[in-house]
C-alpha cells in the first residue's frame, strides 16, 4: 500500500493534468455536431493506454462511434480482468446554469467541474493510471484488457455487435467497471445491482398547424394540455405507475432483505436540503433508499410544445412531445415493458388527438453476487484502501452492458465506483471530488492483487 501511495502522490499533479485534457473534449454522443470531438476523444485516449503500458491498443470502428480496446496479458495462466467505461458524455444543456464552461474543467475546493468530471470520464481514466501505476511499479497481478466505448450515454447501440464479434479476445474472468457511487469515503459501498431501462418518445398532435388560442381556444383540443393529462394519468393517488401489468414480474425482497438494505446511512434532513427541496415524492409504502434501487420508476426527462420563446405568443400548439424514461428491476425485461407502455398510452389517448410513441433505447436489469471471488476481491480492496469494509447497495442508475457480457461473455460484473449521488451527473455543474479520483487510483490496484491471490 505504501508504495502505490508514493506513486500517487508523485504524480497527482500529471494524472490531474491529463484528465483535464481528457475532460476538454465535447464527447457529446447525443449530437452529431460533436462528432469529430468523439473521434478524438476516442484517439486520445488510445493515445494514453499507449502511454501507460497497454498492448495492441485499438480505435476500433463501429456502425457509430470507435471503440477504444487495449490489452496486457503477463501470462495466459493468470486470471483476466476486463475493465469496462465510457468516454461518450450527456449533453451540458442548460449552459446557462453552469458556473464555469462544462468543457472547461475547474477545480474547486477540492472539486473538479467539467461534464464527465464522473460519468465517466474521471472514473474510467482512474483505471488507466491505475494500470500505470501497476506496470511502472512491476506489480501486475493479472492479465488486463480495455474496452471504452463511446456510445453509453446513447444505450451501447453498437456495443452489443461489437461483442458478439469479438467474444474470444473479449474472454475474461471478471468485468471491473466504475461507473457508479458510493455512499460517501466515511462510508464507502459497492453496488450489487442496477436497474434496467426503457426509453421513449412520446407526441401527442392536434390541428395540422398552430391556433390562435383566442379564435380556436375552446374549441380544439390543446396537444400539450392532453399530453399533461395523459402523462399525469401514468401514476396513480399512491404513486403506482398505473399501466396494467408494468408490476407483474417485479421481484420483491424479504422484509429482511429490506432491512439491510435501509441499514446503509440516509439522512433524509441532509438530503432534501442538498435538493433545495421541502419534501420528498415517491411510491408510498416504500424508503427512499427503496425507492430509488429496488423499485421501478417512470419520470419524464424532458417535455416541450407551442411557444417558448422570449414574452408572449398566444398559440394552441399543432403538438406537443415529452420524452420518458422508465427504471426496470429484475425480473422486468425492457421489450417488455416498451410494449405495455405503448399499448396503454396509445389506448388512453383521446379521439380528439393523435399520439405517436417512439422507443429509443433499453437495457436490463442486473444483480451481481455478492459471493463471488470478484466482489470479495473488491470487497478487501476497499477495507484496505478505506479502513472499513464497503456496505452493499443497489444502484438506481443502469448500465446496459453489463447485462449483455453476462449473456454473451458468460462473465460477471464488479460495479465499483468511486463518485457519489451528489455529483450533478447529467445535470449543469457536474463534478469529481479529487479525494475520489486518487482514492481509486489507489484502490484499484489493490483489486488486482486480492483478485489474483483469491482466483
Amino acid at each position: 500500500m505504501q508504495e502505490i501511495k508514493k506513486y500517487v502522490n508523485e504524480n497527482k499533479q500529471r494524472f490531474l493534468d491529463e484528465l483535464f485534457d481528457l475532460l476538454r473534449f465535447p464527447s457529446i454522443s447525443a449530437d452529431l455536431k460533436y462528432k469529430d470531438d468523439v473521434l478524438k476523444t476516442a484517439d486520445f485516449v488510445a493515445e494514453k493506454l499507449k502511454a501507460s503500458g497497454v498492448d495492441k491498443v485499438e480505435v476500433c470502428a463501429t456502425a457509430g462511434n470507435p471503440i477504444v480496446y487495449g490489452e496486457k496479458i503477463i501470462d495466459p495462466a493468470k486470471p483476466t480482468i476486463l475493465v469496462y467505461g465510457h468516454y461518450d458524455v450527456q449533453p451540458a444543456d442548460p449552459l446557462e446554469l453552469w458556473v464555469t464552461s462544462p468543457f472547461e474543467p475547474t477545480l474547486r475546493d477540492g472539486k473538479i467541474y467539467a461534464r464527465g468530471a464522473c460519468d465517466d470520464k474521471g472514473q474510467f481514466y482512474m483505471h488507466v493510471k491505475a494500470f500505470e501505476l501497476m506496470h511502472e511499479t512491476n506489480s501486475l497481478a493479472c492479465n488486463v484488457k480495455f474496452m471504452i466505448e463511446g456510445e453509453e450515454e446513447v444505450g451501447s447501440v453498437n456495443l452489443g455487435t461489437f461483442v458478439k464479434e469479438n467474444k474470444e479476445r473479449l474472454e475474461a474472468d471478471v468485468v471491473l467497471i466504475s461507473d457508479t457511487s458510493m455512499i460517501s469515503l466515511e462510508d464507502p459501498s459497492l453496488e450489487t445491482g442496477l436497474r434496467g431501462l426503457s426509453y421513449v418518445e412520446v407526441e401527442v398532435s392536434g390541428p395540422n398547424r398552430d391556433l390562435h388560442s383566442g379564435v380556436y381556444g375552446g374549441a380544439v383540443a390543446n396537444p400539450a394540455t392532453i399530453l399533461c393529462r395523459l402523462i399525469a394519468s401514468l401514476h396513480d393517488e399512491n404513486n403506482h405507475i398505473a399501466i396494467p401489468g408494468f408490476y407483474d414480474d417485479v421481484q420483491s425482497l424479504t422484509e429482511d432483505d429490506r432491512a439491510v438494505l435501509n441499514k446503509a446511512p440516509f439522512n433524509e434532513e441532509e438530503y432534501k436540503a442538498d435538493l433545495g427541496i421541502d419534501e420528498l415524492w415517491g411510491e408510498q409504502g416504500y424508503t427512499s433508499i427503496e425507492r430509488t434501487g429496488i423499485r421501478p420508476t417512470l419520470e419524464v426527462n424532458g417535455i416541450w410544445g407551442g411557444y417558448i420563446g422570449e414574452g408572449a405568443k398566444t398559440v394552441l400548439p399543432a403538438k406537443a412531445s415529452a420524452k420518458i424514461s422508465m427504471r426496470l428491476v429484475p425480473n422486468q425485461t425492457s421489450e417488455k415493458i416498451t410494449k405495455l407502455f405503448v399499448d396503454h398510452f396509445e389506448k388512453i389517448a383521446p379521439k380528439y388527438v393523435k399520439v405517436k410513441v417512439t422507443p429509443h433505447h433499453g437495457g436490463e436489469p442486473v444483480i451481481t453476487p455478492t459471493d463471488s471471488v470478484a466482489y470479495r476481491a473488491a470487497e478487501k480492496a476497499i477495507e484496505q484502501s478505506f479502513g472499513k469494509k464497503p456496505i452493499p447497495t443497489r444502484g438506481g442508475g443502469s448500465i446496459p452492458i453489463v447485462a449483455l457480457f453476462e449473456k454473451e461473455l458468460s462473465v460477471k460484473t464488479v460495479l465499483m465506483g468511486f463518485g457519489l449521488d451528489s455529483d450533478n451527473l447529467h445535470s449543469p455543474n457536474e463534478k469529481y471530488d479529487l479525494e475520489n479520483y486518487y482514492k481509486g487510483i489507489e484502490t484499484i490496484p489493490l483489486f488486482h492483487k486480492y483478485f489474483a491471490e483469491l482466483s
